[in-house]
């Protein structure tokens, strides 16, 4: 039976691990470098600066949701959806699509104008997923990462 969940500070270890099996998942592991610690300061820390949601099967951890909120300037804010991973062994049993759910309504809850994501151009199973419940895919907005030392030279010129 799948029950969802808020996550809590006592999550923030199995959190960490769900994380670093979906940067598995992407082909990504090696740049996964986020702490337990992180987490516990980020997300239940006195100003928290994201959400979780826990997707628990017969009271296994199967997946989980991350979150936090964003603002638009042309229509005010929304929701954007970090993560949602579902571990392998749990899918095919509504678990991602119950998050997703899950996400909309807090996001509705939260008088939200728009929850959004991204997804990787390889995983069509997802695309897919995201097409049949009505995402539009807005090809034409790349979007843009500065880290490490470029976003280190680029604070350097603010005065």
């Amino acid at each position: 039976m799948l029950s969802i969940r808020p996550a809590t500070i006592n999550d923030a270890e199995l959190l960490r691990t769900l994380i670093r099996e979906l940067a598995e998942f992407e082909r990504q592991l090696e740049f996964c470098v986020i702490k337990t610690a992180d987490l516990v300061r980020d997300g239940f820390g006195p100003d928290p600066r994201f959400r979780a949601l826990i997707a628990e099967w017969d009271g296994e951890p199967a997946g989980y949701a991350l979150f936090f909120g964003y603002y638009s300037t042309w229509v005010g804010p929304g929701l954007y959806l970090e993560d949602v991973f579902v571990r392998s062994q749990y899918r095919g049993k509504g678990i991602g699509m119950a998050l997703l759910s899950a996400v909309a309504r807090i996001a509705l809850q939260e008088n939200c104008c728009a929850m959004r994501w991204e997804v990787l151009d390889w995983n069509e199973k997802a695309i897919e997923l995201y097409k049949s419940l009505g995402a539009e895919f807005r090809d034409e907005w790349r979007p843009a990462l500065l880290t490490d030392e470029a976003l280190r030279r680029l604070a350097e010129k603010a005065s």
